[in-house]
């Protein structure tokens, strides 16, 4: 909406607080402080009602604005697609529906794409997708259970929140589903098994074949993990976690299925997270940065094999995939996933991810020499700092220490994030995961401001 059209700020707060309910906030905290109203982005930067400007090394909050803001060639596809036609069900093929799903695949390796409009929703596809591919391929069988990595997020609706290995996220909302069962994380640093690597024989990843023995290897279909964890604490697993993984599905015949939705489209430095790793998983499932988060958009990548389950004799009136997303046929958000996936090739986005994310990640380390810094780690331009209270013991900083120290980053005109409520009495990393299109003297903004708040902040 352009500017001329906006309310003034005091008629926007009377209603923000009479009809607003903003996602992850406790409301209370408006008897305290006005609400803050961003109206303007552009490139890395965002600015708010009254005129305050940011770096946004959060690329819109939740790490998805990859290619930054104000790009007019995305606007401009999205609107000469809605012209031409601004949607048709995901029952029949439109030209920018055939032309995503091919690029994707070229992307992935993996050939068929099922569009939706969420993360989330992309994932309860992939869940949906493993059962009953086992269900037509063993009948009278039962392999059904999803297995899930502790500290790892999927989603918000009932089955991806029943994957999510986050308590926090989940308390107040039981029952969760049953079948949905959980492995260690994959965290270094804490150590489920207090081990060190490499002499650690990748505990964390054998655990997978632990479980799976426990539960019966007739009843696990699928293991869903993020590439480098995200929302959990920004965990890059080592090198060989995901081959381990990966012989353990392939021996019990799981399906992996790699959530990319925060890593994909060039976030860890490589088009999706497990680029880095020697790993091929068998779906695919992604979303905010497919379109930088210009309109909604998910999907879910899935083999060959998988996708040939469901192709059956017409006879079979239930056999195919009867699952159907109204907003995964609007024709806009192919329009603008296409374009943007064009920026981050055209702009070298993935190599400047790479180099940047290095050049981030090693001045952050400086940081480690702070007494209040316990390890620094990430890919790309996806960094975490983990914040303790004593370095030796890595006794966890208090959520209240980490959210003041956001806080002053932010006086500084720079916006970092933390953890949110995830995992109990670990809410203590800072996180970054600025725009894919950042500069070298943008990254050390960053870097200063988050210096000066750890040495002020007491």
């Amino acid at each position: 909406m352009p500017q001329d059209n906006w309310l003034n700020k005091a008629e926007l707060t009377k209603m923000h607080k009479e009809h607003l309910w903003l996602h992850l906030t406790n409301h209370k905290i408006f008897e305290q402080q006005e609400p803050q109203i961003m109206v303007k982005g552009k490139g890395c930067y965002v600015k708010d009602i009254d005129g305050n400007e940011y770096l946004d090394a959060l690329s819109g909050g939740v790490w998805c604005v990859n290619v930054g803001y104000g790009r007019e060639k995305i606007a401009k596809a999205v609107y000469e697609q809605l012209i031409e036609l601004a949607y048709y069900a995901g029952t029949a093929a439109t030209p920018p529906y055939i032309m995503l799903a091919t690029k994707l695949a070229s992307l992935t390796g993996l050939p068929k794409a099922f569009f939706s409009n969420s993360g989330s929703e992309a994932n309860e596809k992939a869940f949906k997708m493993a059962r009953q591919y086992f269900h037509k391929k063993y009948p009278g069988k039962n392999k059904y259970k999803i297995v899930y990595r502790y500290r790892d997020y999927h989603g918000t609706t009932f089955a991806a929140m029943s994957a999510t290995g986050q308590p926090e996220r989940r308390l107040g909302y039981e029952p969760l589903l049953e079948g949905f069962v959980e492995i260690p994380h994959a965290l270094c640093y804490r150590c489920h098994f207090n081990k060190t690597y490499p002499s650690c024989d990748i505990d964390c990843a054998r655990a997978l074949e632990d479980l799976i023995k426990k539960e019966t290897p007739e009843a696990i279909a699928a293991v869903i993990v993020e590439p480098i964890t995200a929302g959990g604490g920004i965990i890059p697993p080592v090198a060989e976690y995901y081959q381990v993984l990966q012989e353990i599905c392939k021996k019990y015949e799981i399906l992996l299925i790699m959530d990319e939705v925060v890593n994909g489209f060039g976030r860890t430095g490589k088009m999706f997270g497990h680029q880095h790793y020697n790993v091929e998983p068998d779906m695919i499932t992604m979303a905010k940065g497919i379109a930088s988060s210009y309109i909604p958009l998910s999907a879910t990548m899935a083999s060959q094999e998988i996708f040939d389950e469901f192709v059956v004799d017409l006879s079979d009136k239930l056999g195919y995939f009867r699952d159907i997303s109204t907003y995964g046929g609007c024709t806009a958000a192919f329009a603008a996933a296409l374009e943007n996936i064009k920026i981050i090739e055209e702009e070298n986005l993935v190599e400047n991810s790479a180099k940047m994310g290095e050049y981030l990640l090693g001045e952050l380390k400086e940081l480690e020499s702070l007494p209040m810094v316990g390890e620094v780690r990430g890919k790309g331009l996806f960094a975490g700092i983990e914040i303790v209270s004593d370095k030796k013991t890595k006794e966890p900083a208090s959520e209240d220490y980490v959210a003041r120290i956001v806080a002053e980053v932010k006086k500084q005109g720079v916006l970092i994030g933390k953890m949110n409520r995830s995992i109990p009495s670990l809410n203590n990393v800072l996180t970054m995961a600025p725009p894919l299109i950042i500069n070298k003297d943008e990254v050390n903004r960053i870097v200063t401001a988050i210096r000066n708040a750890l040495e002020k902040v007491k």
